[in-house]
């Protein structure tokens, strides 16, 4: 007898074999049933899966089969970014071409997420490099252009000399490439971009909807990187000169304090400021050195401040004082007018630049009943306050100043009220081969003409040869730039930069839902059903780039008339990342831990469940050899525990949580003893598991209750497997095992539900409901405390009233050492957890 050694490759393999026969994963709307779209954000194909996808894939996968066997229409679908730069620098390194790269390493991680029994509809797989992709890419585009949200100006841009293309200011990290970690440097481009500050206050405002579905840690760091700002607008003179410097600030209330002028480093003024000035070259050379920092060091408080002086001054439109004019490091050319009107006295960056460069500080607010000197402060005074030294507005609290200020500005033509925004648009161009071409032509005669639509896709010529120092090849062929002008018929270039790989990355989700659909980008009825995304899954380091882009493409495709939702994900759980020895798993860093020798080793569904249970899902794992040997052994021990119970004869195809009535059948009469406390822990098991699935996936602790379930069982089968009743509670609880296992280990669960002589896939069985008389237990355990200290434990009557405990607590042996002596004061019963004897 027996079902022999635990084999996970044979069980995997006949299992996935078993669902893509049946096509059990595969879905179709469904208005009659409840819909649930989860979502794992999509791979770069840029080499083999790694244990953060398998981490994140996993979740996913639970997810995806917990939510169907609680009867839902769940869509679960896989595909693959597979433009951009990682797929082309690694098809470079390996001497290939990216196609021909990236289509190879697509097969190899499909097969490696087969492998790993994922319930993903296979059917829906999409590929962004494919050209019945990017077609509507490139509709969407030209349909942008045409409202207004796309366009071409000539700007400065963040260049990476080793990756030859663009990059975005997020993806520059301490003045260094986020890809190759080269060094980044300023040049002026024409660029295409898109209009995503057009949807700055839907992207601030609908922040609201995604409360309580999205981490508070990423929606503040959309707010932030949108950073909408109330304020007036002015304008300060340059002295002796014929030109200004316009600024913009959320502080009028303080520009009497405003005693110096200081610049971002890439203002457009510098050069006309420095004109004649005999260190012009050192304020260059600082120019240069700022320019290529981090955009997100530069903004950190904790920056060193530094400056250099222009050698020019401005003059205070109110106060009519001459204030330098520096070149600062902490100042954004991308926020405001990258000018900002310094007042130390009030700002604590402009205060630490004032004490390093000895430059002069007013106050012009103070508290009341209290006056601050500049001399003494260690500080800025950044709270409200009363303006002082402000002439006709002293005596005013600061908030009202801020209005009267603004008023005065404007009707002295001086300034005007204004909002500002951090958020700049998206530069969509790259100057690389591996993307999507942008579907324009450049014409003499007519301008920039948009490509018809009947002439989409414009295909990129995969027959192109890529060159190794990354240079698109493009420019170079002509076979790609001459064309025709669509509008007048002359000759005409095509437009040789292709699109930023977000953009394919920014409506993916959307085409899942009719991912074949040839006449059109999505079939309406199936993207209303499915839409939005109802759980998306991803790190948090997509919060800004990938995330907002997302948003802002969704409000625009729903404008353009494509879809109603003014949201791509209603729920978002950022995983942590996997470490070994305390460091992200990355190939540069030769730590990775390669899931296939895991799989092949201990098998898909013990990688899966050590990955989901070392760790909470948001938090980082740190991977341990040992963690997933314990994890395999787990398996084992089930799969044992199934064995001997089918060796005694123990083993009936009784389903989870089976019904009393069922269980007593053959023996008549109530359980008790061991079969009651293991029916009891079996829904509870079921009570705890299910409240772990709902509440944030805490699937740590839902399998860690599996584990006691299955060391109750361990505990009590020898004395349960022959005794009346016995057998189909250990059936019943072995049933539920497995079904609150499947979701995690789907294969070996498979494969013991059918051992058992349960007909049908496991998969498509209901999630079991616990029943709450169940629950109730005949007797509880309380602690015994004699003056706050634990002396003891009893066991008494569930239903024994508190006199009845308080006799029963008088009888425990130690608690009667304690006492010896001692007359007793108080006795204090907490219902159903303790009794507390105050004895002295």
């Amino acid at each position: 007898m027996g079902f022999g050694k635990y084999d996970p490759q044979q069980v995997e393999g006949k299992w996935q074999q078993n669902w893509n026969e049946s096509r059990c994963f595969e879905v179709e709307a469904d208005p009659s049933r409840p819909k649930y779209y989860v979502l794992e954000m999509f791979p770069y194909p840029s080499g083999k899966i790694h244990m953060g996808h398998v981490r994140n894939y996993s979740i996913g996968d639970v997810v995806a089969r917990y939510k169907r066997m609680r009867g839902h229409n769940v869509l679960h679908p896989m595909g693959w970014d597979a433009f951009g730069l990682p797929a082309e620098n690694a098809a470079i390194k390996n001497k290939t071409h990216p196609a021909a790269w990236t289509y190879s390493n697509i097969a190899d991680m499909r097969a490696q997420l087969k492998r790993l029994g994922y319930s993903y509809d296979w059917r829906r797989e999409i590929a962004t490099c494919r050209p019945e992709y990017y077609k509507w890419e490139q509709r969407f585009f030209i349909q942008m252009l045409e409202k207004g949200l796309a366009y071409r100006k000539n700007s400065p841009v963040n260049w990476c000399e080793n990756c030859n293309t663009v990059l975005a200011n997020e993806q520059v990290e301490e003045g260094k490439c986020w890809r190759c970690d080269g060094d980044v440097e300023q040049k002026q481009l024409e660029q295409w971009f898109l209009k995503i500050t057009a949807y700055a206050d839907q992207l601030l405002d609908d922040l609201k909807l995604l409360e309580g579905g999205w981490p508070e840690r990423v929606i503040t760091m959309q707010q932030n990187w949108i950073g909408k700002s109330i304020g007036a607008e002015l304008t300060f003179q340059v002295k002796g000169k014929d030109f200004g410097v316009t600024v913009f600030t959320t502080r009028p209330d303080t520009l009497c304090g405003a005693t110096f002028m200081s610049l971002a480093a890439e203002h457009p003024l510098v050069e006309k400021l420095i004109a004649g000035y005999e260190k012009a070259d050192e304020v260059r050379a600082f120019c240069r050195e700022v320019a290529n920092m981090d955009r997100i060091r530069r903004g950190a408080e904790d920056l060193e401040k530094e400056g250099v002086f222009t050698g020019a001054y401005c003059v205070n439109p109110l106060t009519g004082r001459e204030m330098p004019i520096h070149v600062a490091n902490f100042v954004l050319m991308g926020y405001g007018t990258g000018a900002v009107m310094a007042v130390p006295a009030h700002d604590q960056r402009d205060f630490e630049f004032a004490r390093k460069y000895d430059l002069p500080m007013q106050v012009v607010i103070e508290p009341k009943d209290e006056k601050l000197d500049p001399a003494t402060m260690t500080e800025a005074y950044a709270d409200p306050g009363f303006l002082v030294n402000s002439g006709q507005f002293d005596g005013l609290p600061n908030e009202q100043a801020k209005k009267a200020i603004v008023e005065h500005l404007g009707a002295s033509g001086l300034g005007k009220p204004t909002v500002n925004y951090r958020l700049r648009d998206w530069g969509i161009s790259r100057q690389r081969f591996w993307g999507a071409p942008i579907p324009v032509v450049h014409c003499e005669k007519c301008g920039t003409v948009p490509v018809p639509d009947d002439q989409l896709p414009v295909l990129l010529p995969e027959d192109a040869q890529v060159r190794d120092d990354g240079r698109s090849p493009l420019p170079m062929m002509e076979s790609f730039v001459s064309t025709t002008c669509p509008k007048c018929g002359g000759a005409a270039k095509r437009e040789t930069d292709t699109f930023d790989t977000f953009m394919e990355s920014s409506w993916y989700f959307l085409r899942y839902t009719s991912a074949r659909n040839t006449e059109a980008p999505f079939d309406k009825e199936a993207l209303k059903y499915w839409s939005p995304v109802d759980q998306y899954i991803g790190g948090i380091e997509h919060a800004i780039l990938h995330l907002l882009y997302s948003r802002f493409y969704v409000k625009v495709l729903r404008d353009l008339g494509y879809t109603a939702e003014s949201e791509p994900f209603a729920n978002l759980l950022t995983q942590g990342m996997v470490l070994k020895d305390g460091a992200k798993m990355s190939k540069s860093k030769g730590n990775v831990v390669d899931p296939n020798s895991m799989i092949e080793k201990y098998g898909a569904d013990a990688t899966r469940l050590f990955i989901l249970f070392a760790s909470p899902p948001e938090k980082d794992l740190e991977w341990s050899d040992a963690g997933i040997e314990g994890a395999y052994r787990f398996l084992n021990r089930v799969w044992r525990l199934a064995e001997d119970l089918s060796d005694a004869g123990a083993l009936k195809a009784i389903g989870p949580c089976a019904p009393l009535s069922d269980l007593t059948a053959q023996s008549g009469g109530e359980l008790s003893g061991p079969a009651k406390d293991l029916r009891r822990k079996e829904h509870d098991s079921v009570r705890k598991v299910s409240r772990d699935m709902e509440n944030k996936f805490q699937f740590n602790t839902a399998i860690a209750a599996l584990m006691e379930l299955v060391n109750e069982m361990y505990a009590v089968k020898d004395a349960l497997k022959d005794a009346p009743g016995g057998a189909e509670v250990l059936s019943s609880a072995l049933s539920t095992v497995l079904t609150l296992l499947s979701p995690v280990a789907p294969h070996l669960c498979e494969e013991l539900w059918v051992h058992m002589g349960h007909s049908g896939q496991l998969a498509a069985m209901p999630w079991p409901d616990f029943d709450e008389a169940a629950l109730v237990k005949d007797e509880i355990e309380l602690v015994v405390q004699v003056n706050g200290k634990v002396r003891g434990r009893l066991n008494v009557p569930a239903s024994a009233d508190q006199e009845s405990v308080r006799q029963f607590a008088m009888t425990h042996e130690n608690v009667l050492k304690h006492l010896e002596g001692k007359s007793i004061k108080k006795l204090i019963v907490v219902p159903g957890k303790l009794v507390n004897v105050v004895a002295g």
